[in-house]
């Protein structure tokens, strides 16, 4: 379970005094602790399951990867390599990531399953898709691929 490793790896952090890292994971556990309180109110009381998290932790990267970009334009490489770091240490909760091949014989898989007849059908294939791939799939490559894979339909 992702909540376990978390805690394990905040303790071994805490215990070697790597600051950084130790502060990267406190981010991740602040972060799963908000969506389990707002999961409350949904009558969720054993807090958000695996899949939920690994959403999470994706949008922590995407949020992280903008920060980067704004960073790198405002001419702050010191804050833009801080953003990097702690990207390397979300990733090692996330299953291996998917390459383009892969992705795009999923695409088409899923625009067969689907019925995908022509380019408006992205949304149910990638739909398919973020059901399917929690956390193994980059969306934003997905999205582009889909656009190549579907477009000849």
């Amino acid at each position: 379970m992702i909540r376990d490793q978390l805690v394990t790896h905040l303790k071994q952090a805490l215990m070697a005094q790597n600051k950084n890292r130790l502060a990267t994971l406190r981010l991740m556990a602040a972060a799963l602790k908000d969506k389990d309180i707002a999961e409350r109110s949904k009558g969720v009381t054993t807090g958000i399951d695996d899949t939920a998290i690994l959403q999470m932790f994706q949008t922590m990267i995407k949020q992280r990867n903008d920060s980067v970009d704004m960073y790198l334009k405002g001419g702050r490489e010191d804050l833009a390599q801080k953003e990097k770091d702690e990207i390397v240490v979300i990733q090692e909760f996330l299953p291996q990531q998917m390459d383009e091949a892969a992705i795009k014989k999923a695409l088409k898989e899923a625009a067969l399953e689907v019925g995908a007849t022509s380019p408006k059908d992205m949304g149910a294939v990638m739909g398919l898709l973020k059901a399917r791939y929690v956390g193994q799939m980059d969306f934003g490559v997905a999205s582009r691929l889909a656009k190549e894979v579907l477009a000849p339909l």
